[in-house]
């Protein structure tokens, strides 16, 4: 089935990303996910539910000389991921497969690093009418529990699951995870409450959780931080 697509420019167009018209599209949570994984060159990196790339393909213009594998439901998303990656010099870098996050087996495993953007909103909100969008964005199958677990089967001892979730979801998932946590409030401005949130879990260490200080994405008039600028547009790690 041919896909309508637009094509995006991420890390201040650096990279260009063709992604589906209609449906879910990626944007600037996808680019602070990919801030957050703590990889470093030469280590291996697993996407769940990866879509067109976005997220894996910012992370390799950050990090160089890291293996990264996606794996993602949608052929078409997988397609469009392939194209991305080969376009942008990230061709021997970045792969991306067809396959469910939920049981994904790969001969790759096991990796340093898991990281993934599951659907956000609970099984009771507002479905969509694009079925894309809809699988993407509602959690009807309660992925953002089942993906973590299955992801630390997937991890080399000391390796991290990093999450960019729903604030109002942390204690679920808090209570779902084992292992040393970290959460991290992202606020649209300063004093207003999180609408999301950056999680890293190292499983099998001492259990704990550390709240972050919150990272604010815009000043007063709308215009972004010095922080977030220096992710959105030049590709620096979180903080």
């Amino acid at each position: 089935m041919t896909v309508e697509t637009t094509q995006d420019g991420f890390l201040d167009r650096r990279l260009l990303l063709d992604q589906p018209r209609r449906g879910f599209r990626a944007g600037h949570d996808s680019v602070l996910l990919a801030a957050a994984v703590p990889a470093l060159s030469g280590q291996s990196v697993l996407e769940l539910g990866s879509g067109v790339g976005v997220a894996s393909l910012c992370l390799a213009a950050r990090v160089a000389d890291l293996r990264i594998l996606g794996v993602e439901l949608d052929s078409n998303l997988v397609a469009l991921a392939n194209g991305n990656a080969a376009r942008n010099g990230f061709g021997t870098t970045a792969g991306f497969v067809i396959g469910d996050a939920r049981d994904f087996a790969p001969a790759e495993a096991p990796f340093d690093h898991v990281f993934f953007n599951p659907p956000f909103h609970p099984m009771s909100g507002q479905s969509s009418p694009n079925a894309a969008r809809d699988r993407a964005m509602r959690d009807i199958d309660d992925a953002l529990v089942q993906w973590t677990a299955h992801a630390t089967t997937l991890l080399q001892d000391g390796g991290t699951i990093t999450v960019i979730m729903r604030a109002d979801r942390v204690e679920e998932w808090c209570a779902s995870a084992q292992g040393a946590m970290r959460v991290t409030p992202l606020l649209a401005r300063a004093g207003e409450p999180p609408k999301r949130v950056i999680a890293r879990l190292t499983p099998g260490g001492e259990a704990s959780l550390i709240s972050q200080p919150p990272f604010v994405l815009h000043q007063d008039d709308g215009k972004p931080t010095e922080a977030a600028e220096a992710i959105l547009r030049h590709g620096a790690a979180f903080p």
